[in-house]
Parts: C-alpha cells; sequence; structure tokens
C-alpha cells in the first residue's frame, strides 16, 4: 500500500509512518470518545501517543547513528502501532560494536527519562498519597502528560531490555556472550533464554493477558529468524558466489516479445531472467511484471524489464548476498566476471546451497 507518509530524513536516514499507525491513532480517538470523554481528553490521549512515538524515532535514531559510526547504513526508520524499525543493513558480528549500536537505544530513553524527571519534578507526584496521585494524573495538565511521557520511556527502558530476541536485550545478551565464545553458540544459548521467557509470558498471557500471549509469540519468531539468520551466514563463511550461483539460465534481448518469456516461465523452473544486448545486462525481467503483464501480448520485453538492478561479481562473499536477498525487495541478481554475464543467483538457489553445506557439516 503506497499510503505511508515520508516524514523527511535525518541524516540520511528516511522517516516513515506506516499506513496502519493512523489507525492506531483513531482507535484510541474513538475509545475515548466510547467512554464518554471530553474532546480535551481525545487531543490529550493524542499527543501523548504521538510524543510517544517521537520518542520511540529518537531510540531507533540511537540505533542507526551508532550503526553509521561502525560504517553500518540505515535505509529508513518506519513507525509502526508496535513501535518503531530502523532497517539496518546488517549487524556488525564484532561484539563490541553489536553491544555498543544495540544499547544506544535504551540509553536515549534513560537519558529522555532523566530529563523529565528533573523537568516536571516526578517528587511532585511520589510524594502524594494514593488518593492525591490518582486525581493529579486526571488532570489534563502539561505537568501530568509530562509524567506520563517519563513512565513510557523507563517502561520503554525495561521491556527492551528483556534478554530476548528481537528486542535489544537479546541482542546485548548475544554480544556479552560473544565476546567468550563463539557468535553461533552465544547465539544459541541467548535464543534459549530468549524462549524461555517467552513460555512464561505465554502462560501468565493465557491466564490474565492476552496482549501478552502477542508478546510471546512475537520473542518466538523473532528468535527462531535471529537463529536461522546466524546459522546460515556461519554456514556461508568463506564461500564465493560462484560456489552456489545458477549457470544454466535463459537469457533475452530487449526487443524480445513478452509472449517469448510467457512461454519459457510456463515451460521451465526459472521465474525471473536476464535481459542482454551485445554481451552487456540491460536488464531484469522479474516474475510479477510478466504475471502483471501477460495479457498485453503486444508488450516486448524492453516493456516490462527493470533497468534499475545490482551486478554481483562472481568473486563476492555469499554472505553479503546473503544479506542483499533479505534486504533488497527483489531477490535476484545477475553475476558477472569482468563485466561479462557468468549466472545469476537467487534467494531460492542460496536457500538451497546452504541446506547441502548444513548437510555436509554432519
Amino acid at each position: 500500500m503506497k499510503a505511508n507518509l515520508n516524514l523527511g530524513s535525518i541524516s540520511g536516514i528516511k522517516i516513515i509512518i506506516h499506513w496502519t499507525f493512523f489507525l492506531l491513532i483513531i482507535w484510541i480517538a474513538l475509545q475515548e470518545i466510547n467512554q464518554g470523554g471530553s474532546t480535551e481528553a481525545v487531543l490529550f490521549n493524542v499527543t501523548l501517543i504521538l510524543s510517544v512515538f517521537v520518542c520511540v524515532v529518537l531510540h531507533e535514531l540511537g540505533h542507526a547513528l551508532m550503526a553509521k559510526h561502525y560504517g553500518v547504513q540505515t535505509k529508513k526508520i518506519t513507525l509502526l502501532p508496535i513501535g518503531g524499525m530502523a532497517s539496518l543493513d546488517k549487524i556488525p558480528e564484532v561484539p563490541k560494536q553489536e553491544f555498543l549500536i544495540t544499547i544506544a537505544g535504551p540509553l536515549v530513553n534513560v537519558v529522555i527519562a532523566l530529563v523529565l524527571y528533573f523537568l516536571i519534578p516526578v517528587s511532585y507526584f511520589t510524594e502524594q498519597n494514593i488518593t492525591e496521585l490518582l486525581y493529579s494524573l486526571k488532570k489534563f495538565s502539561l505537568q501530568s502528560f509530562l509524567f506520563y511521557l517519563f513512565i513510557v520511556n523507563v517502561g520503554l527502558v525495561l521491556f527492551n531490555l528483556i534478554p530476548a530476541f528481537p528486542m535489544d536485550g537479546g541482542r546485548i545478551l548475544r554480544s556479552l556472550l560473544a565476546m567468550k565464545i563463539n557468535r553461533v553458540k552465544a547465539t544459541q544459548i541467548a535464543v534459549s533464554i530468549g524462549q524461555f521467557i517467552a513460555v512464561i509470558f505465554l502462560l501468565i498471557g493465557l491466564l490474565y493477558n492476552p496482549f501478552l500471549v502477542f508478546i510471546a509469540l512475537f520473542i518466538f519468531i523473532g528468535a527462531y529468524g535471529e537463529n536461522q539468520m546466524v546459522h546460515h551466514l556461519a554456514i556461508l563463511k568463506g564461500h564465493k558466489v560462484e560456489d552456489a550461483m545458477l549457470t544454466q539460465i535463459t537469457k533475452f534481448n530487449p526487443n524480445d516479445s513478452i509472449q517469448d518469456v510467457i512461454m519459457t516461465l510456463i515451460t521451465g523452473t526459472e521465474n525471473d531472467f536476464v535481459v542482454i544486448e551485445n554481451e552487456e545486462v540491460k536488464g531484469i525481467v522479474y516474475h510479477d511484471e510478466i504475471i502483471k503483464n501477460s495479457q498485453d501480448k503486444s508488450l516486448l520485453i524492453k516493456d516490462i524489464m527493470n533497468s534499475s538492478f545490482k551486478l554481483i561479481d562472481i568473486n563476492t562473499d555469499l554472505k553479503k548476498v546473503y544479506e542483499l536477498t533479505h534486504s533488497e525487495k527483489n531477490n535476484f541478481f545477475a553475476v558477472v566476471d569482468n563485466n561479462k554475464l557468468v549466472g545469476a543467483i537467487d534467494l531460492n538457489n542460496l536457500n538451497e546451497y546452504i541446506l547441502l553445506q548444513a548437510k555436509l557439516e554432519y
């Protein structure tokens, strides 16, 4: 969906609000109205949520700017109803770098909380008895607004430090373990601890709070994905594109008919194709474009090919290609040797290569 809102960029990092975020704002406003809340109450709660997400953006910027210090680029930060997500090119395998990049996010919230602690001041609330405290928090004042924001930032720090992937705490734990043992083993230990915590959350959630069930599933999926990725990268270490690339590929000319590529698609196993002219790669024809334009028989390959593509050198590390296939929208790449097309590589045959290499390990 194209309804995402681009807020601009900071230090070259795009800040994007996912369209589902606006559903959260609408839901909060409707909830307040249904409970008989005034216009002031609606504005107070919506403003608070927006302020919380400013803190989330600052948290993600903490990760991104520290990552930039170590040469890791961040394409964008996306705001979702469940929080923020910084799209880093990769997580450094050097434990110290991973630790500093990961801890930078929660430290931003610690700084925000400390500033708010003295700005409010928090003692104004903590020195009150329960009745006075509840009365103070019900007032739509700047002081109560800042107090809620203080509590949220403390909560963000505590939640993110849970030692379970994909939270920051899981990466912090892994980086500390990796300072003493290898990264694969460190990840396995961190994942096991995270999944144990997920089981506890699941049991408590089933008994008391369904939201904890969601968090438990979130941890399970995140932990599994992280463990799989690290294991795959370890398998691919030392291997080059030449070891895994496809060599028997069908090539097309820009002036070939779309009918030619459709017939090849139907009668073969290939989904994406390289377009060449005078032995030079001119573009890539992706499966989605073929299907989308299949009804128009008059089209030529040059009409549907993608001219913005990455060429992979035959001597490139497979680890780098693995990262590309998981970060790029399209994961089919032409492989060249001295600028001459020699094959292609995509996520499917890369996964097959990983499976075969994993079998050879045992």
